[in-house]
Parts: C-alpha cells; structure tokens; sequence
C-alpha cells in the first residue's frame, strides 16, 4: 500500500474522450495526489501527443495497454479503454495494481467473478460511477437518510435525455479520431468483445444493443438506485423504439419493476442526438417530498448538478436549491487515492460492479420474454 498523503504514479490506459477531456486534466490539476507516469493507446500518435502533453517519458508511452501494465513503474493503473475492461483489470490485480475502471466494469459475471478472486475481498478497484460522488448526490443521500433511508421511498423516476456525443462535445475541440489504429489489432479487440456480448445474453442483435446501452449509460442510473435504495428487487417492463424508422442505431429505453423496500422504479433513457443538450433527471419521491437531481453534460467540468429538495412549510410548498462547482470526477480520483494509500472501501468496488451486470442481465432476459427475442448466455440462466 502507498504511503497515505503520498503522490500516486498512475497509468492510464485508454486515450479517448473521457481521458482527454477528463481524467487527464483532472490528473494534472491534482498533481498533489497522482503523477502521469505512464500512458497507452491503439494510435502511435495519440499516445506521442499526450505523452509530449503531459510530460510521460517516451519509454513509457505504450501502444499495448497489457504491456504497459506488465512493465511496472506505477502505483495504480486507470482503464478508459473500449469495451469490457475485464481482461486488463485481471491483469492489474495480478500485479498487485489497484484499478480505477471506467464503465463497463465487465461484459459477463465470469469476468467479474475472476477478477473478485483476484482482490480476495480488498479494497483494490474502484468502478468509475462519478455521480455518486457529486456532491449533490452526496447531500441528497445525506438528507434521505435523515428522512429514515430507503424504506422511506415511495418511487425513483429517472429520465436521460441522451443528445449526441457532437452536441455534449462542441465546447472541446477535440482532434479527428487517430487515422493510425493497427486494424489487425482494431479487429482482435472486436471479435473479443462479440464473443464476451455472446457469452453474456447470445447473439440476438436487438438484446446486444440494448445489453451495450446499460452496461455503457444506463449503469450510471443503476449505481445511483443501488445507492439510494438498493439494487432493483425485480424487472417487470422492458421496452425499446427507435426515433423515426431511419432514426439513430441505438433505440431509447424504458424499464421498470420493484425496489428492494417494495418501491417502485422507472427509467427512461431516450436517445435523441439532435436534442439540444445532454440532461438527467433522477427523482426520489418519499411520502413527505421529493429530491431531485438535474445533472448537466457529464464532460462539462464543474458545471453543477442542481439537487431541488420539495417538502411542506406551514401550509404551502417549499422548494430548496442545492448546488456545488466541486467537480464529481474529482472527487472520484481523490477517492480513488484514499482506496489506494488508506484502503478506504470505494462506492462501487466489484461486488457492486457485478451487481450492475446482473441487474442489465435480468433486464436483457425479461426483454426476451416480453418480445420473443432468443436470449442466450449468462442471461438466459439468470
């Protein structure tokens, strides 16, 4: 374990959008905790200009990620990569590398079974559900539990207005996507992930779109119900339709079904790339009140989540506002440095990882049920 109030040397493997646009920044600002020390990516020049951006040695700067993390020379190891980060995650672990994992943790339950083996019950990875640390969602917990907790919850209505990744993005000017990716390599990487989705709910297109939808954007939701009230108790209504008949690829999404305290959910994740903005709504309705979230375009750093607590006052309706500038993946990494230097149990460690995968599984399954879908895989036992 490293020396608490020590600097951490981290790798970050994985130089898309997130990593641009978030963690690497953010990294940089918090150089009182973490050190760049190493950086990995499919392009050769992606990894050249961050590496010559943020000042990583060139012999550190790799193009394998699994070589990077074999290779040493850091303290803990920061997957952004696509597609399921199980393979790498076991890697890091076997190293005896904590791990911040940015969604999804894992394609299947056997990923992260293995990978719970690995930690042998340690706080040593931590699953990058940023909102849970917003301090919006952190002062909305605070006030749920003075209301009494979860059996106090009477239903969650959640709706993800989810506009296109070039409407969320406009503020970044962001270069094209890297021209110089090995498309031998490109290709490995995909045949691996089609056989994961395969073992995880079939072959079935319609159950592997809506299986990549969840464990990619709706598994943000799931972490927030399973803070609040607990995993969903049951899936009852699964539903998917498309915009136009030549609308986006990805449809929108509703599911519902009981909590664990006999409450109710809903969730509505409605993909509409021409929508003006990126907007979520989380609501938690008790017999009292309510407290709603309003979270704005995740890659907007330090735009505030709004938190409007409604609740009676004399005989009338009072609403309070709450907001903080205090970044929520900021406060994931410091987080991330107490698992690492104090052992300090994360908000979604594997357990709760593997939580969510079972959680999209039962949904994939019940959307099977509900529309004739063949269903294969870990989903089909479940």
């Amino acid at each position: 374990m490293t020396e608490p109030g020590k600097r951490i040397r981290i790798a970050v493997a994985g130089l898309g959008i997130i990593a641009r646009t978030v963690h690497l920044p953010l990294l940089q600002r918090r150089d009182d905790l973490f050190e760049i020390v190493a950086l990995a990516d499919l392009s050769p020049s992606r990894v050249t200009e961050l590496g010559q951006r943020y000042g990583v040695e060139p012999a550190r700067r790799h193009t394998d990620a699994a070589r990077m993390v074999t290779d040493g020379g850091c303290d803990a190891v920061l997957l952004a990569t696509s597609g399921s980060h199980g393979e790498l995650a076991a890697l890091a672990l076997r190293a005896g590398l904590p791990v911040l994992c940015e969604k999804p943790l894992a394609y299947t339950i056997a990923e992260t079974a293995r990978l719970a083996e690995l930690a042998a019950g340690t706080p040593a990875l931590m699953v990058g559900y940023m909102k849970q640390y917003d301090p919006a969602v952190a002062e909305a917990a605070r006030l749920l539990a003075h209301l009494g907790g979860a059996e106090r919850v009477h239903a969650v209505e959640v709706t993800v207005l989810h506009a296109g990744g070039d409407r969320q993005l406009r503020f970044a000017n962001l270069p094209p996507a890297a021209g110089d990716v090995p498309a031998e390599e490109a290709a490995r990487l995909s045949a691996a992930d089609r056989e994961l989705l395969a073992a995880a709910v079939g072959a079935d297109p319609g159950a592997r779109t809506l299986y990549q939808i969840l464990i990619n954007s709706i598994s943000h939701d799931l972490s927030l119900l399973r803070l609040f009230t607990g995993a969903p108790a049951t899936v009852e209504h699964v539903a998917t339709w498309p915009l136009t008949s030549d609308g986006p690829a990805e449809p929108s999404v509703e599911i519902s079904g009981r909590l664990p305290g006999g409450a109710r959910y809903g969730v509505r994740w409605l993909n509409l790339p021409d929508y003006p903005a990126y907007r979520e709504t989380v609501t938690v309705h008790h017999a009292r009140g309510s407290l709603e979230l309003v979270f704005p375009s995740p890659y907007l750093l330090n735009a505030p989540t709004t938190l409007t607590v409604v609740d009676d006052h004399g005989d009338g309706e009072r609403r309070a506002a709450f907001r903080s500038v205090t970044e929520a993946f900021e406060q994931e990494l410091v987080a991330f440095h107490a698992m690492v230097t104090a052992a300090a149990a994360p908000l979604t460690g594997i357990a709760e990882g593997a939580a969510d995968v079972r959680t999209s599984q039962q949904v994939v399954r019940r959307y099977g049920e509900l529309t004739g879908a063949a269903i294969g895989g870990e989903a089909a036992s479940r």
